[in-house]
């Protein structure tokens, strides 16, 4: 079954309560990212942790190996579930960040590895110096992280179909974890985002985890919101 992680693209813990608090049981996985980490630290992930969620700490790491296999530690010190770091930091420091999640067992969180942002396309590549396109891009970042210890990929769920195909067997029987954020409901505003689909596209192409915020946390009605999206990924099922 998917997994609807729910974006708390908000920037206070007070914020971040009552979101929760309005979402309910409807939602029990939540996305921190840096704006809100860098706005509370720590204490927001224990926050939500303690009140009985999951937490997928999304800060993109993308630094010296030894710095980020530390981060890696404190992160799964704090108990969170997915964390992600930048597949293009290079085989060494995807290398030190699974091996430092190892030591937790069962505990460790998974590891993902953000391959291109869903804020990029063709033309950003190009301004960046790359001269792959865009699906070759997401395939060679994808095989560099799977096949140095990362769990999962994040990737838009425009690559998703193929990265189940390519990266599924590089996994040699492993699990791989599918996050796709730039989901969004029929009908609704794509906003910053490039490339999109709907919840039931996206579940159908392989996504495990759909990431979605403004069309919940914005909506007339939050809680059923969530819960329309639910349905939709569980009726692609």
């Amino acid at each position: 079954m998917a997994e609807l992680i729910v974006a708390l693209d908000v920037s206070s813990k007070a914020e971040v309560a009552g979101v929760v608090a309005r979402l309910g049981d409807a939602v029990d996985f939540y996305k921190i990212g840096l704006e809100l980490f860098s706005a509370e630290g720590p204490d927001v992930v224990r926050m939500v942790k303690d009140a009985g969620k999951r937490v997928f700490l999304d800060l993109k790491l993308h630094d010296i190996p030894r710095t980020v296999a530390r981060a890696v530690k404190a992160g799964a010190g704090l108990g969170v579930d997915l964390m992600t770091l930048h597949a293009s930091g290079g085989k060494a420091m995807i290398q030190a960040a699974a091996e430092a999640a190892a030591t937790f067992g069962a505990t460790a969180p998974k590891l993902l590895a953000v391959t291109a942002l869903t804020s990029l396309d063709q033309s950003d590549l190009t301004d960046l110096g790359i001269g792959r396109a865009m699906a070759d891009h997401v395939e060679a970042m994808g095989l560099l992280a799977i096949t140095n210890g990362a769990d999962g990929i994040v990737c838009s769920p425009k690559e998703v179909a193929n990265m189940n195909r390519v990266l599924i067997p590089a996994a040699q029987g492993r699990s791989v974890v599918f996050v796709t954020p730039g989901v969004r409901p029929a009908g609704a505003d794509v906003g910053d985002q490039k490339r999109v689909a709907t919840p039931a596209g996206a579940v159908r192409d392989g996504s495990t985890h759909l990431v979605v915020g403004r069309p919940i946390l914005e909506a007339a009605d939050p809680v059923a919101a969530a819960r329309a999206i639910r349905a939709e990924m569980d009726a692609a099922l």
